[in-house]
């Protein structure tokens, strides 16, 4: 009988640590609430970005159909309706952030988009042992 991969045991020696700029390796794992903050942090702005550049492809696009109208009014109607609809999404996520900022200290939550800082200061009583 074949003896694959996925039948034998592989016994993993201590605690799995991941790898690259969001793994433990070589490091504190007191430091781990740092790497989720950096990681929520980079999606965040990764995200914001991407907002970003499909409103210039809306905008762009809504332009030119603008351009090519050729003066028919339903047209250019549809090409405005697109572009605003565009910069309505685009402040949406760029005021989502502030927003859900402005909530947290409302509600005295003030560490909502700093989760590393919230878990730390989890008294020790909730977590257990």
């Amino acid at each position: 009988m074949e003896n694959f991969i996925a039948q034998r045991e592989i016994p993993i020696n201590g605690t799995i640590e991941g790898f690259g700029p969001l793994g433990l390796e070589g490091r504190n794992p007191q430091e781990s609430t740092n790497i989720f903050n950096f990681f929520l942090s980079s999606t965040i702005g990764l995200l914001t970005i991407i907002a970003a550049i499909w409103f210039l492809f809306v905008l762009i696009t809504g332009a030119i159909s603008i351009i090519s109208s050729g003066g028919d009014k339903a047209k250019v109607a549809e090409a405005r309706g697109r572009i605003t609809t565009g910069l309505i999404g685009l402040i949406v996520v760029i005021a989502g952030i502030f927003i859900l900022e402005l909530i947290g200290t409302l509600i005295g939550f003030d560490l909502i988009l700093n989760p590393g800082e919230f878990i730390q200061r989890i008294p020790p009583w909730i977590v257990g042992p």
